[in-house]
């Protein structure tokens, strides 16, 4: 053999080696090496459909936020325009009946006169119940009209049945899943508040917490938030100021002033159940005594002029910002908490339209401002406590009531508010506006129990 063979044999011997060394080396470190790259390449795909879900969503949530900025600005004017309306022509009053009858009979034309209202779409969250398309154009009219003649309501309702509304007609517009559409239902609520109330964080907070107490829908958070934002952007370019108070005399955080506002807490949570049982009572008597729907709400437009003239004067008719502001001012008589709650329940347990939300504010400021002058501690600061506490009795959701007591009043206050909310969350019981709000734990032992709203 010469010395080229030995030469090729040795170099064939020695790259088999090598070969064999290479081969061992690889599968000694090929499974860490591929295990490494297919976490990688799948967190890649995980990455890349997260974008592509969140592209997709901020799409839906601006749209959606630039249409309900849209609609609850419109909405707002008109609310204003009839205020001011019914303010200078008193005589409006006087077409309280015929205002109700017109809201009975477009309710009756458009074949939805066993409307739930805000019931409605919170039970469309949790089912594959359809909201109908006519029921954000029939509470934009009802509600204007009821706030015209002079009926006690709010906003909100017509807010969360408006955003509602329009985000489940977007859900089949773009045949979304029935869990997707669940989410726009809730974006619309949430841009529908935030443009209506100029409250851009508590709005999507209250939207995910008032479905279901103890399971806020947090996959709904983000085109919430987007399309809160854009809606409250929008409206406020279009002349809807942020809703803003002035408190005065904020206490420093001590023992006797945090007592005081610990016995407030207290106190609302009675009021906000003595709110929830007269609205629903008189709503369940006035229906089972009078069934026709024309002949009930001329006999609660009858009752509303019986109380106006006990009262002479329009700060229960309405919405009665103004009644707020002067409680926030410090100035309130006892008795116009009781009167609003009354006047409430009569407008809205005839089938006049509108919110409870707003009233609840006006309930929760005079009485608030009241137990201020009585108990020797700023009324204009309890005036805030009250409507914060009050609405956290009423909706069960101290987060988002938190969060409008920080956007209205700012953060001065802020440990007084939680106090306070979280005493009338936990002592307002199951008491609520909406009976189909849901409460998924006990507020007094943390066990599941997943019933409905008392009545």
């Amino acid at each position: 053999m010469g010395m080229y063979e030995i030469g090729q044999t040795n170099a064939r011997v020695s790259l088999q080696a090598y070969t064999d060394i290479g081969g061992e080396r690889m599968r000694k470190h090929s499974p860490l090496f591929y295990q490494w790259k297919g976490r990688i390449l799948h967190s890649g795909i995980h990455i890349f459909s997260h974008i592509r879900l969140l592209v997709r969503w901020v799409f839906y949530s601006v749209l959606m936020g630039c249409v309900m900025g849209l609609i609850g600005v419109a909405f707002v004017y008109a609310i204003q325009y009839a205020t001011a309306w019914r303010k200078s022509f008193p005589w409006l009053l006087a077409l309280l009946p015929v205002g109700g009858l017109l809201i009975v009979w477009l309710y009756r034309i458009t074949k939805d006169q066993n409307d739930r209202g805000t019931n409605m779409v919170l039970a469309s969250i949790r089912s594959e119940a359809r909201l109908p398309v006519q029921m954000a154009p029939l509470i934009f009219i009802s509600t204007v009209v009821t706030h015209l003649c002079g009926g006690s309501a709010g906003r909100e309702g017509a807010a969360l049945q408006l955003g509602g509304s329009i985000g489940s007609m977007f859900g089949r517009l773009f045949r979304m899943q029935e869990r997707d559409k669940h989410v726009m239902i809730l974006c619309g609520m949430s841009a529908a508040f935030s443009a209506i109330f100029r409250t851009p964080i508590a709005a999507p907070v209250f939207a995910m917490e008032v479905v279901c107490v103890g399971a806020m829908h947090y996959p709904a958070l983000v085109p919430c938030t987007i399309a809160s934002l854009t809606a409250s952007w929008l409206a406020g370019k279009l002349g809807i100021p942020l809703a803003k108070f002035s408190v005065q005399e904020i206490p420093p955080l001590q023992i006797v002033p945090s007592l005081k506002i610990l016995l407030l807490g207290v106190l609302c949570a009675g009021v906000s159940v003595l709110f929830c049982i007269l609205l629903h009572q008189t709503e369940k008597q006035l229906h089972s005594r009078i069934q026709n729907p024309y002949l009930r709400i001329l006999a609660a437009s009858g009752m509303i002029w019986i109380l106006f003239l006990l009262v002479r004067n329009q700060d229960y008719l309405g919405i009665g910002t103004d009644v707020i502001g002067r409680a926030i001012a410090g100035d309130a008589v006892w008795y116009a908490f009781l009167m609003k709650i009354l006047f409430t329940a009569v407008t809205l347990g005839g089938g006049f339209k509108g919110g409870e939300i707003v009233p609840s504010f006006f309930i929760g400021a005079v009485f608030g401002c009241c137990f201020g002058q009585i108990a020797g501690i700023s009324p204009s600061f309890c005036a805030s406590v009250g409507m914060v506490a009050l609405f956290c009795g009423v909706t069960n959701c101290p987060l988002a009531s938190l969060m409008i007591g920080i956007e209205l009043f700012g953060t001065g206050g802020a440990p007084y508010y939680f106090m306070a909310i979280a005493i009338s969350y936990l002592l307002s019981g199951y008491y609520g506006l909406y009976g189909e709000q849901s409460f998924l734990y006990s507020k007094f032992t943390g066990a599941v129990v997943n019933h409905k709203t008392r009545k």
